[in-house]
């Protein structure tokens, strides 16, 4: 029995010491379980992030390329809108509705007049041994120099006398009287100063005048085009035809057209647009104006002027815009940057050897290049996003595109940049945070076996600190106990708070300072409903005055002076009007660099709006003399003062435009075109409200609503 319970004891020791041996403690438990705990969530939040900030890149890399495009495609649009207008101000001018009667009737004097076969024969010249052989080595295509002749005694004319007598190193936009003794020789000293300005100034390839007929009759630059008719040979089928029919048979003095890109072959075939304007008065329309647009004018608006790193397109990033015969009409980037390297990957892209052949030669892709993408087709189908294809030059990338806004022209933009640079960001992300997880997970182990407890602790206070102010409470500090790596969390967990209460206030400052700015320009209850978030903002006035203002001569007085002299001229005349517009209790509504529109009874009502209205008018004359006094100028104002019925409203949320409309603000404007001499000119619905208390004397007529009205202008 002994033996016995000697051996059960035996075997209870040898159980405990194996127990012993290979036991775990709670407090490894403990440890081994934080550990797991760390390593786990370490691991779950590295995947999350890794997925997460991926996602990110990708994103922020396209949403860059539509930043890109949309910004361009906005500049394009606004720069082709504003040539429009300025076409169209430029052709309704009354020098330029003088001067093309006067050529046409000129050109009529030289068909009436034989051709001296001297000239004939220097023009053929010229043809032959210039124009033609330059056409020929630039196109790369044989030229009837009887198809490019002008088919009228009176073209070749022009040309013989212009374009053939002018020496190679002159310029010809210097021409004014070649010393024929025609009559067309001096009208061209009398007017050509009208459009060379306009040239110089805005930077028009030419600008042509054409007759009712579609005889160009007047030339800037006297080249090539210069007495075509655009109506016969080669010009019969071309867009700028095409153009000037529509813009002849609109019936609209303010007609406009702008056309796509062509081959010109008075251009040595070079790609030109243009734009169309009638030229017309109430009488009829006499002809077209007629501007040839530059290369460079959507150019350097894709490509940025050459600045593409600086302007944030990377290495490889570029836009470029698209036709619907889905040939460039800008130029390659990679063209411009490096020949070789273009000419190999568009090869092997697609494009033909003898297309690379070209554009190397001409420097240029425009009507060249041919792009076949999703990203364009989609673009063409009216649809704006941004995909990853292959694109022209063979490669992969990351393409933004949308259709561009431009009247009849059916164009495309793309915002395009390789993968490997587009993504680059991402790649490189992706591998630092799977680095930083391992080393995070390490890091974590070790923190989990000797410190679970001691950071337990404040973590817990900071997690708290930072539910407050994620509630909005940016007052909450969080107690710091330590100068270890919590205590420098919770360090900077403060000085963010600090930072997002200030931030904060800011905030609340600059709301305010917004809401005081909104309500200089625009009536507190239009300011209330656009905080609101009201898209279409409009609102009918009745019994409203509206001034609309232009200086006169302005321009001459600025031509001499700087930039900056000139801005704060500018200045100092708008402080000047502004000045007069609170004396007289009048509302400012919008001013322009030449001109100032202002209304009366609009945000105030006031019985006396027309009185307050022509006063305004006058003490915007009486400022304009100090300001000639003082400054040893001759600018005027030529005012134009109707009231009725007006609406205003906020015409663009992303310009915050406050604006005017309506009949009246349209009659305020009309008036004062009656004539071009300064003054303050009424409609009879001013006169008849101020007959008897202000001198007026008749100025002219207008057509209002089919009925002729009379225009009064202010005496005094």
């Amino acid at each position: 029995m002994s033996e016995i319970a000697a051996t059960v004891e035996e075997k209870r020791a040898r159980r405990l010491r194996k127990t012993r041996r290979f036991g775990i403690s709670i407090q490894s438990k403990l440890l081994l379980m934080l550990l797991a705990t760390a390593l786990v969530t370490a691991l779950v939040v590295g995947i999350i992030g890794v997925v997460n900030g991926r996602q990110s890149l990708l994103q922020a890399a396209q949403a860059h390329m539509t930043s890109i495009r949309e910004m361009r495609a906005h500049e394009i649009e606004q720069s082709l809108t504003a040539l429009q207008k300025y076409v169209v101000a430029l052709s309704s001018r009354e020098s330029v509705i003088e001067s093309t009667k006067a050529f046409d009737a000129a050109w009529h004097e030289l068909e009436d007049q034989p051709l001296d076969p001297a000239r004939e024969e220097a023009l053929d010249v010229f043809y032959d041994d210039v124009f033609v052989p330059a056409l020929e080595e630039r196109s790369g295509l044989d030229f009837d120099k009887v198809t490019l002749l002008p088919q009228t005694d009176a073209g070749k004319y022009l040309q013989s006398v212009y374009t053939a007598s002018t020496p190679e190193s002159a310029d010809r936009l210097e021409i004014l009287d070649p010393g024929d003794g025609s009559t067309y020789s001096a009208l061209n000293e009398r007017y050509h100063h009208i459009y060379r300005t306009a040239i110089e100034d805005l930077g028009y390839q030419d600008l042509l005048v054409a007759n009712e007929h579609g005889e160009i009759v007047y030339s800037a630059y006297k080249g090539e085009d210069l007495g075509l008719s655009l109506h016969e040979g080669a010009y019969a089928n071309s867009l700028l035809t095409e153009a000037f029919e529509r813009v002849m048979t609109s019936g609209s003095a303010s007609a406009v057209v702008t056309t796509d890109f062509e081959r010109w072959q008075p251009s040595e075939n070079r790609p030109n647009m243009w734009v169309v304007s009638s030229i017309a008065d109430d009488e009829g329309v006499y002809g077209a104006l007629i501007v040839q647009v530059p290369m460079s004018t959507i150019n350097d608006l894709t490509t940025a002027n050459g600045d593409w790193v600086e302007q944030g397109f990377g290495n490889t990033g570029e836009v470029y815009v698209v036709g619907a015969d889905d040939l460039m009409r800008s130029n390659s980037r990679l063209l411009v940057e490096d020949p070789e390297a273009f000419a190999q990957r568009s090869r092997a892209g697609g494009t033909a050897q003898a297309t690379v052949d070209t554009m190397l030669r001409h420097g240029g892709s425009i009507l060249q290049q041919p792009i076949v993408s999703a990203a364009v087709e989609a673009a063409q189908r009216g649809d704006s996003g941004v995909i990853v294809n292959r694109d022209y030059l063979g490669g992969e990338s990351v393409s933004a595109y949308q259709p561009l806004q431009i009247g009849d022209l059916d164009w495309v933009i793309v915002a395009r940049a390789d993968t490997s640079e587009a993504y680059a960001a991402v790649n490189d992300f992706t591998r630092n945070l799977i680095l930083s997880a391992l080393a995070l997970l390490l890091l974590v182990s070790f923190a989990a076996l000797a410190l679970a407890q001691t950071f337990s602790r404040p973590i817990r206070k900071l997690a708290g600190a930072v539910r407050e102010v994620a509630a909005g409470d940016y007052s909450v500090r969080a107690p710091v106990t330590g100068r270890d790596e919590v205590g420098e969390l919770g360090n900077a967990f403060n000085d963010m708070a600090e930072s997002l209460q200030l931030k904060q206030q800011l905030l609340d400052e600059e709301r305010a300072e917004n809401d005081r700015i909104m309500s200089t320009l625009m009536p507190p209850e239009v300011a209330e409903r656009y905080r609101a978030g009201e898209e279409a903002i409009a609102q009918a006035h009745k019994n409203v005055s509206v001034v609309f203002a232009e200086l006169t001569d302005f321009d001459a007085f600025a031509r001499d002076l700087s930039e900056q002299e000139e801005i704060t001229a500018l200045n100092e005349l708008m402080r000047l009007f502004d000045e007069a517009a609170k004396k007289t209790g009048v509302e400012s509504v919008r001013t322009l660099r030449g001109g100032y529109l202002a209304s009366c009874g609009l945000m105030s009502p006031r019985v006396d709006a027309v009185r307050r209205a022509v006063q305004f008018a006058i003490e915007m004359r009486a400022a304009v003399g100090r300001f000639n006094a003082q400054h040893g100028s001759s600018i005027d104002v030529r005012a134009g003062v109707d009231s009725g019925m007006v609406t205003s409203g906020v015409v663009s949320r992303s310009s915050l435009a406050y604006d005017l409309w309506g009949d009246a603000v349209n009659l305020s404007q009309r008036v004062r075109t009656v004539t071009s001499e300064p003054g303050v000119y009424v409609s009879d619905t001013v006169r008849g409200r101020l007959q008897e208390t202000v001198g007026f004397e008749e100025a002219g007529t207008l057509e209002v609503d089919g009925s002729e009205q009379t225009v009064w202008r202010v005496i005094g």
